[in-house]
């Protein structure tokens, strides 16, 4: 497995080439592509692309955690993360 991180420049240097724009361009049709999915997950709470996953948030509840430290208990306040389920066709294609 690859260590790599795959890069925003890289993925609109990708676009670039085989759509034929200058790279400006195609970051900006990125950052724009990136901003509208984010708007969405925020207003639908999910996220759903087709042959890829889907996103969601999800709400977490008030918790008991330690302090790994000290083994002290500590109160986590409840918070909301993001969540990914790949789909079929992904996990195929990675498998």
């Amino acid at each position: 497995m690859s260590e790599k991180t795959l890069t925003r420049a890289e993925i609109s240097d990708c676009i670039a080439s085989r759509l034929n724009l200058s790279r400006r361009r195609a970051m900006e049709l990125l950052e724009e592509t990136l901003e509208e999915m984010s708007m969405g997950l925020e207003r639908e709470g999910q996220l759903k692309l087709s042959s890829f996953g889907s996103f969601s948030i999800r709400k977490k509840k008030n918790r008991v955690g330690r302090n790994p430290k000290t083994g002290q208990e500590v109160m986590i306040e409840p918070r909301q993360v993001i969540s990914f389920r790949a789909s079929l066709s992904l996990k195929e294609l990675v498998e």
